[in-house]
């Protein structure tokens, strides 16, 4: 029987999709869904101070970077203990979730077993496909991938809205520095009957300037900080929110912006990226289906 232990949250959500949480005997710190997995035992941890606001945590990693450390901390004794069959993790963003660089460290520090890392990259939607896949194919359950990749796909294409006037709306990924949502939220802004402003499908989010976002001058803004929460997205607001010409912005204007949750949905590359679908298409298009995703996956920004 395999034992799985996954050292990013999308991943875990991958194998509770793939029917086999059973066999998930470990995670990373980030991984709290489904809520059983929380009793699972943690095998990472930050090396920075994640509660910090959005400037200080950019200067953290920044200067990580720079010293070439890596950012998340391996437990060693942890991942011996538990003898995993399966390790996921992921290359797609160092600063995102542990990376393949940290578990190949850890296991050459010396890990019984030799198992089998299954490495994701999940740069847009065809690759979140795919790494469910990859996923089941490690697994021996390949059958079992296909019929989930078939069912997420089919609950998107009933979102899609009908057509419509499509408004142009800006993705914001972190608020101090600027960054716009890049990999798959520009593919996830046309389905949901959008037009994406900055940030191209299948390539990593673009760090931004005010000036550029005053200029484009949105009509829908979606503030989706990577690893925050709603109510945490609020607390960072200020930093767009004191800038001159904040209020100038059609957006803010007319009662668009939206706060959504990075953590849970749009920067979490897994099975409920239907979700962050379903919530885009509430944003965009208030006048539709009722909101089942408001005051949970996100909020309008009140005015200030």
């Amino acid at each position: 029987m395999p034992r799985i232990v996954s050292l990013i949250a999308s991943a875990t959500e991958i194998v509770a999709a793939l029917g086999e949480l059973p066999h998930l005997v470990g995670r990373s710190h980030e991984c709290d869904y489904p809520e059983a997995v929380r009793r699972l035992p943690v095998c990472t941890r930050p090396r920075i101070m994640v509660e910090a606001d959005s400037r200080e945590i950019d200067r953290q990693v920044k200067e990580r970077a720079r010293t070439a450390v890596s950012i998340y901390e391996v437990f060693d004794g942890v991942l011996r203990e538990l003898k995993p069959t399966h390790i996921l993790t992921q290359i797609q963003c160092e600063v995102c979730a542990v990376s393949l660089r940290d578990v190949e460290q850890a296991i050459a520090r010396g890990i019984a077993g030799n198992p089998q890392i299954v490495s994701l990259q999940p740069d847009s939607l065809a690759q979140i496909w795919e790494d469910v896949r990859r996923v089941a194919r490690a697994l021996g359950i390949e059958l079992r991938g296909e019929e989930v990749v078939s069912e997420l796909q089919s609950r998107m294409a009933a979102l899609r809205p009908a057509a419509g006037p499509k408004p142009r709306v800006a993705c914001i990924e972190w608020i101090e520095p600027l960054m716009a949502a890049g990999n798959w939220t520009p593919e996830l802004v046309e389905m949901a009957g959008g037009i994406n402003l900055f940030g191209e499908a299948g390539k990593h989010s673009p760090w931004m300037a005010w000036d550029q976002l005053a200029e484009a001058d949105p009509d829908i803004l979606v503030i989706a900080p990577c690893g925050f929460d709603v109510a945490r997205t609020g607390q960072e607001m200020h930093w767009l929110s004191d800038r001159p010409g904040w209020r100038d912005l059609r957006a803010v204007r007319t009662g668009r912006v939206y706060l959504a949750d990075g953590n849970q949905y749009f920067n979490r590359p897994g099975p409920r990226v239907v979700e962050t679908l379903e919530a885009l298409v509430e944003m965009l298009h208030p006048d539709g289906r009722a909101p089942r995703l408001q005051g949970h996956a996100w909020r309008v920004m009140m005015s200030l």
